[in-house]
């Protein structure tokens, strides 16, 4: 049986049982992630966050960012970014990474892992997962206020460099359509005056950011944040 078919065969179970597909696939082991998404459960479970506060969602430079509270203390940060994410994993979670917090400020870091996955995803599918992903968090509270903070420019994927670039303004602009929105560039102020990267900010991988690239950071979401 294909991917394609044991879907859909799921999708008809959950409908004739009253069951929420996306409730299932959070189980599912055969998706990614499934570890972290219970670790999150099991975080919850023992102290479950307070409401309204601001929520970090996203791929592994969230992930990586343990101690990120420290970084803005005051305000309260729930850090839900997981792994390698993609914007179709934090779309397929979002009942467990995004809902359950009623967060007031949701921040979004993602985009990167969609166009490192294949050379098939450009800049415009990209935006499209965003506003997907947008259209999800409004739809489930208007009046959340969202940001998004930059693909940044990670020396090993130099390649990728013109696509994110293109990626960002795309939702840039879209943002600026909408209430209640910030994009905050993380790209641009990771470069020295030459033009060159800021190679000593990223780890030995040279994709995952060490302390000097969260100070960077941190300097520049702060004043997005809502106090």
């Amino acid at each position: 049986m294909t991917k394609k078919l044991s879907y859909i065969l799921l999708c008809t179970l959950c409908f004739i049982g009253g069951v929420g597909v996306d409730k299932i696939v959070a189980q599912d082991t055969t998706f990614p992630f499934h570890k972290e998404i219970r670790a999150f459960k099991k975080l919850d479970s023992m102290s479950f966050p307070l409401k309204y506060t601001i929520l970090f969602v996203g791929s592994s430079s969230f992930t990586k960012w343990k101690d990120v509270q420290e970084y803005f203390p005051q305000q309260t940060i729930i850090n839900r970014g997981f792994g390698g994410s993609s914007f179709p994993d934090v779309i397929r979670y979002y009942r467990e990474v995004i809902f359950p917090y009623k967060a007031k400020q949701v921040v979004i870091y993602c985009g990167e892992n969609d166009l490192a996955a294949s050379d098939t995803v450009t800049a415009q599918l990209v935006f499209q997962r965003f506003k997907q992903l947008f259209t999800i968090i409004r739809k489930n509270d208007p009046s959340v206020s969202l940001a998004f903070v930059s693909i940044k420019p990670s020396p090993s994927r130099r390649h990728l460099w013109p696509k994110v670039e293109s990626a960002n303004q795309l939702i840039k602009n879209y943002l600026t359509t909408k209430k209640k929105t910030a994009f905050i560039d993380v790209y641009h102020p990771m470069f020295n005056k030459d033009g060159t990267v800021m190679s000593e900010i990223f780890l030995e991988d040279s994709l995952h950011m060490n302390a000097k690239g969260y100070r960077i950071w941190q300097k520049i979401i702060k004043p997005y944040l809502i106090k």
